[in-house]
């Protein structure tokens, strides 16, 4: 396989994450889009801590179908709705942090709000930390055909920026490319720290 820039970044973002302990035994998944009609997504049941390049399977945007032979990541039709819905997105991650996995089952509401922390500002587009950012939360489901018609359902009716929730599952987030995602998924993670322990605090 051809090693693009975005590629080498997205393995590099892949060893980092792995070392955050962000993606434990083998979970979480990644991509990067590759052209038209193509994405290359993270082979399901690998060490994300160890990716290469190698361990990237191209798999069609408009089917989720990958080469024969190879098993792309069970989520695989989340990644191609994310590429088919939002023209701009070049890269998604997916995460299985204790932060996003805890907090998207004590919030009980549509969406996770955000609002008077300063990193704020590591998501595109944001300026203030007076702003609300509401992370959109969806309960989990193993039929991921199910689950994708519902958040295509959800982004129809209103916005869906920078990544979502599944309820004890943990974060999908994306970027214009693989900077612009590694960022968001940094910036999330430290704003459902803080979060975490602001609930914490209040209730002692």
């Amino acid at each position: 396989m051809t090693v693009t820039p975005q590629l080498a970044q997205l393995v590099a973002a892949c060893h980092w994450i792995g070392q955050q302990g962000w993606a434990p035994a083998t979970g979480g998944n990644m991509s990067v889009r590759a052209g038209d009609g193509i994405c290359l997504l993270s082979e399901s049941g690998k060490d994300k801590g160890s990716l290469n390049a190698d361990d990237f399977i191209e798999v069609s945007i408009a089917t989720g179908q990958a080469a024969a032979g190879r098993t792309p990541s069970a989520e695989t039709g989340l990644h191609t709705l994310i590429y088919r819905l939002f023209p701009e997105a070049g890269a998604v991650l997916h995460t299985h942090s204790v932060n996003s996995t805890v907090l998207s089952r004590v919030e009980k509401g549509p969406a996770l709000q955000l609002q008077g922390y300063e990193m704020q500002k590591s998501l595109a587009g944001q300026r203030s930390h007076l702003d609300q950012v509401a992370i959109a939360l969806f309960d989990n489901d193993q039929d991921i055909d199910a689950l994708a018609l519902r958040i295509e359902a959800y982004a129809q009716r209103q916005p869906l920026r920078y990544g979502f929730l599944l309820r004890g599952h943990g974060l999908t987030c994306w970027g214009k490319d693989v900077q612009e995602a590694r960022r968001h998924l940094e910036g999330l993670e430290f704003l459902f720290n803080c979060e975490m322990q602001r609930r914490l605090l209040e209730k002692t």
